[in-house]
């Protein structure tokens, strides 16, 4: 009798160990706070409509916030790989997502970033190898916009962007695609998130006579550069990144912000565009069931998420041939099979990963929208 209940008591804990190893342990880091929230707070909302199956295997998501602070960011990260997790995603920042970079290198954790900027994983290094952009890269984007330009005559650009990773990376990329195009960029300005004020650089941008400027800026900061110009009476075209892609950039710039032209996500124009898009039926279920839990329609950014998790559901079957979810031989296999990822279409466009780009982003991954009346609408020529 004593041996039988030895014998059920060392079944039972089988049972639970192959239960534990049975669940896949994935970390998401968002900017739920601070100033960066508003990036921040669609995505962590995004957690709760993730899959939570992969194959035979469940994930379990571990949700923390890091106040929109790099500092914060390392020490979430460090927590959640203590806390044996398989993979992260996050954070929302640019800053932040660059900051942990070396913390999930040196783990052996993939990192799935939700950040517009192509810093995070260009050029690509030995650290770089474990994070994947689940963003357009800036050159996709730019490149949309620079047709544009051509095509409607512009010969001089001005640029405004972030004084950060994010505008810098954005300098970096309008300089060489512009340059390329014959355009010249005859004023560049930089500005702080948090600035209340761009009067100054606005008069200097003007002073110069562009034929269009570009704000490189992200979420809520894409706004004041736009206003502040209209303000002081720029009649040229301005352009705008896709970090300006959410609706409260509407609600924020109003009668300020009309005409803008920027290139981003399907999402937006999502009545526009033909059923035949591979990421259209994807991107309506996900609003769709945002819009039930939530009452409104997602930003674009939470989206980012949520393409993080189908990324991560089509390689966790692939990586579980290698070994068991909580081991270093999962974590690198659900990095190789990550890379390997062909035509998966998610809410934002298609994704096709090799080793040398970790974005996968082609131009099925994006539209060239414009702001019409309040609204987005695709541009027509």
């Amino acid at each position: 009798m004593k041996k039988q209940r030895m014998l059920c008591g060392l079944l039972a804990g089988l049972f639970l160990a192959a239960g534990a190893q049975a669940q896949v342990k994935v970390g998401v880091v968002t900017s739920s706070s601070g100033p960066v929230a508003m990036v921040g707070i669609p995505q962590k909302n995004t957690i709760d409509l993730m899959p939570t199956q992969a194959g035979d295997l469940s994930i379990e998501y571990i949700s923390l916030d890091d106040a929109s602070n790099p500092t914060a960011a390392v020490t979430a990260y460090k927590k959640l790989i203590a806390d044996g997790v398989d993979a992260i995603i996050g954070t929302s920042g640019t800053p932040s997502s660059l900051a942990v970079i070396p913390v999930v290198a040196e783990a052996g954790v993939p990192m799935l970033a939700p950040v517009g900027s192509a810093s995070v994983i260009q050029p690509m290094t030995e650290q770089k190898k474990w994070v994947f952009k689940t963003t357009q890269n800036d050159d996709v984007i730019a490149s949309a916009l620079v047709d544009h330009m051509v095509r409607t005559g512009v010969k001089t650009l001005g640029f405004i962007g972030t004084a950060d990773p994010y505008g810098e990376s954005w300098l970096a990329v309008i300089k060489d695609q512009a340059g390329k195009a014959g355009i010249e960029i005859v004023a560049t300005e930089s500005f702080q998130r948090q600035d209340t004020s761009l009067t100054a650089q606005a008069i200097k941008l003007i002073s110069a006579k562009p034929d269009a400027i570009l704000v490189g800026a992200p979420g809520s900061s894409s706004v004041l550069p736009q206003t502040t110009l209209a303000d002081q009476r720029y009649r040229g075209q301005i352009y705008q990144t896709h970090g300006a892609a959410l609706n409260d950039f509407l609600k924020l710039g109003g009668k300020k912000v009309e005409g803008t032209i920027l290139a981003a996500s399907l999402m937006l124009v999502m009545d526009e565009v033909p059923d035949t898009h591979p990421s259209k039926a994807v991107a309506r279920q996900y609003i769709d069931a945002y819009k039930a839990k939530y009452g409104q329609e997602p930003a674009t950014f939470g989206a980012n998420v949520y393409d993080a998790g189908l990324l991560l559901q089509a390689a966790i079957p692939v990586a579980a041939q290698a070994g068991q979810p909580g081991t270093a031989a999962f974590r690198q296999a659900l990095r190789d099979a990550l890379e390997q990822i062909r035509e998966l279409p998610a809410t934002q466009g298609v994704y096709n990963m090799t080793p040398q780009d970790h974005s996968g982003f082609d131009e099925r991954g994006r539209e060239l929208i414009t702001v019409k009346d309040g609204a987005w609408h695709l541009v027509r020529e």
